[in-house]
């Protein structure tokens, strides 16, 4: 049968051609024996020459009304108004054809030749499409799909059409189709899953429940992940309905899956408070949140849109996959990709003075909490300084809204990335306060899936190449959520905000690492390897936290937490220095990274109100090589030095109380 799908076309149809004409021949004489019950019309040569001018003739018809263009292997039900209109298309012509052989044949025999005609043709196809697609399921993977609805039963007829998967079963918790036949395949009972795997050695489950509740979702991935078979799903029904995937479209399962997190419908006034019909500018535009603000505030139509980043390439992208997404809407909004650093004031004063800026999402900053730490002075500046540079532009031109999205290691942190996102919280709290122009608010979240540096990622690459997956500590906990939720958070907070709040996104429960870890090897179809496990196939190893990472993140430093209108944003008033003394220490600061003076930048983010514990010494790089450098004794008496003086305030500005917000 494989060499007969290889045969060129034209020899089939010539093949079918043939097949057809005997069949027809063979239903005209059949038909006259049955209505004369005799066996005397097969030496009848009237007959005979009525055959002779019906069978050309009709296959004539076949030929242009379009039988020979349909793919045999591709046939289904919608084809059968094709075979019978061709079938009474010859079926007409038998009248005439007898007629002109000096042959009679009555109304009986056309009908009975019609009925026979349809059975042989559609017969002989569906015949030839069943041979064909049973050579093809003897090389394709076995696969049962859970979920017998529409999804399913389209991705039945989808995976049968193309060359790896074979379905063999449906598996659906509705009770009402428990022993049903969909499509061909019997319908069971979740409990009978792993049986079913067993006995036709199923490859994968694919998941096609594309409507369900995600937490529904959540409970069948959980209980999925037992049986340790790989899964996976097609889109969900909102990227199938949009165009933006098809059912065929075979994914793996995605975390917010795992997370069982349901979104929250967006509220259309906040979306385009700041947005409809003004200049948006977005820093860090081609970042991971960065880029999906900017594809969020283009659907709520901006007249502009400045793209700010540092990164050529990051630009770049995020500004064409934005000018597609223009063209294809026409949407009327212009493009500005900029690229400069928020480092560089100049810069920020030329492009506020070059546009019209209505509203500032300043999403831009080294977020790694590793690198920063190696790089103390370039990350905690780039943080810190390059927010006040551009909030201070923002104000300079008489910016509207300035929204900073922060982090939930910003709460009591224990890592220099974590501080100086506090202290960016700190500026933009002083300068609420100390001017009425711009108004200033900050959202702070915690881990995004998919972002750049996130576990799955990393995860899923060291599954593929067979593990080890490694795990910073058993305990570690995070919380997650979705980029794009978190992107269309950020914009809502932002126009509630009416000045120097800091605004904290419900982030859900948080999630073990290590449980989420185990998840993704079941569910990849493998078994974690442990001591109770010798035999498995990934094994989870402990690399320990890494330089400044706590076991538990956080998102509320006091507990003056109110709700909003929108049941995922809460607000929180904390402290924070007046705009002079916190100039004062800024300047402090700037001096030091001047001077590179890991030590006296330590001790002032120690000294702010940011409640900076470092769970470490210092891990920046060139400190640490320059102490290489150091003889022994004098090194002991720099750390002694650098201990005392972190748990003292020598610094005069450093003294006053800090005031509550």
């Amino acid at each position: 049968m494989k060499s007969l799908s290889m045969t060129p076309r034209w020899i089939k149809r010539r093949v079918l051609v043939v097949l057809d004409g005997v069949i027809m021949a063979g239903s005209l004489q059949l038909a006259t024996m049955i209505h004369l019950e005799s066996l005397q019309p097969l030496r009848n040569g009237s007959l005979w020459l009525a055959i002779g001018l019906l069978v050309p003739t009709s296959l004539f018809l076949f030929h242009w009304l379009g039988l020979y263009r349909l793919v045999i292997r591709y046939m289904s039900h919608v084809t059968v108004p094709k075979v019978v209109i061709v079938v009474m298309t010859s079926a007409l012509l038998v009248a005439p054809a007898s007629y002109l052989a000096g042959h009679s044949i009555g109304p009986s025999i056309i009908v009975i030749y019609a009925l026979l005609l349809l059975l042989g043709v559609g017969s002989l196809r569906f015949l030839l499409r069943e041979l064909y697609h049973h050579s093809q399921r003897r090389q394709r993977k076995p696969v049962v799909i859970y979920g017998a609805g529409a999804a399913g039963c389209e991705l039945v007829s989808a995976l049968r059409n193309g060359g790896e998967y074979e379905p063999v079963a449906f598996v659906d918790d509705w009770r009402g189709l428990e022993g049903a036949m969909v499509e061909g395949l019997r319908v069971h009972q979740p409990v009978a899953l792993a049986a079913l795997v067993q006995e036709h050695r199923a490859a994968m489950v694919l998941l096609a429940i594309p409507s369900a509740p995600r937490w529904r979702r959540r409970e069948i991935l959980h209980w999925l992940s037992d049986l340790s078979v790989p899964l996976k799903t097609i889109p969900g029904s909102a990227d199938v309905i949009a165009g933006r995937a098809k059912i065929s479209e075979l994914r793996e399962v995605a975390l917010e899956d795992l997370l069982g997190r349901e979104s929250v419908p967006a509220f259309p006034e906040l979306m385009q408070a700041n947005i409809r019909d003004k200049a948006v500018m977005v820093t860090g535009a081609g970042g991971s949140i960065g880029s999906e603000l900017c594809r969020q505030i283009l659907d709520q139509e901006p007249v502009c849109l400045l793209l700010v980043d540092n990164c050529e390439f990051a630009l770049y992208a995020i500004e064409q996959e934005l000018k597609q997404h223009i063209e294809s809407t026409q949407s009327r909004c212009e493009l500005k990709p900029l690229l400069i650093s928020v480092q560089h004031p100049g810069s920020l004063k030329a492009v506020f003075e070059s546009f019209e800026v209505h509203t500032v999402y300043h999403a831009a900053a080294y977020k790694h909490v590793p690198m920063v730490e190696f790089n103390l002075v370039q990350g905690v500046s780039n943080n810190v300084f390059g927010t006040l540079h551009l909030a201070k532009a923002a104000m300079a031109a008489g910016v509207e809204t300035f929204v900073v999205v922060s982090t939930d290691k910003a709460v009591r942190p224990t890592n220099a990335m974590g501080a100086s996102k506090r202290l960016t919280e700190l500026i933009c709290q002083a300068f609420a306060h100390s001017q009425s122009n711009t108004r200033f608010c900050m959202v702070r979240f915690g881990n995004v899936l998919g972002s750049s540096g996130s576990v799955v990622p990393v995860f899923r690459n060291q599954i593929e190449q067979g593990g080890p997956i490694k795990v910073t500590h058993p305990d570690i906990t995070r919380y997650f959520m979705t980029i794009p939720e978190a992107a269309q958070l950020v914009i809502q907070a932002g126009a509630m905000g009416e000045g120097g709040e800091v605004f904290v996104l419900d982030m859900g429960e948080p999630v073990r690492i290590h449980d989420l870890a185990r998840n993704m090897v079941r569910l990849s179809g493998l078994e974690v390897k442990d001591a109770e496990h010798p035999e498995g196939d990934i094994e989870i190893v402990y690399s320990g936290l890494r330089p400044g990472e706590k076991l538990f993140e956080e998102l509320l430093i006091g507990h003056d937490v109110s709700k909003t209108q929108h049941d995922r944003i809460m607000t929180s008033k904390e402290r924070f220095w007046e705009w002079p003394r916190l100039e004062a220490f800024l300047q402090e600061l700037e001096q030091a990274f001047i001077a590179t003076d890991h030590l006296r930048i330590r001790q002032l983010l120690q000294s702010a109100p940011l409640d900076y514990q470092p769970l470490d010494e210092i891990a920046d790089l060139v400190w640490e090589a320059r102490q290489a450098m150091l003889p022994d004794t004098r090194r002991h008496r720099l750390g002694a030095n650098a201990a005392l003086r972190s748990v003292s305030r020598l610094d005069p500005i450093l003294k006053p109380v800090t005031k509550e917000g």
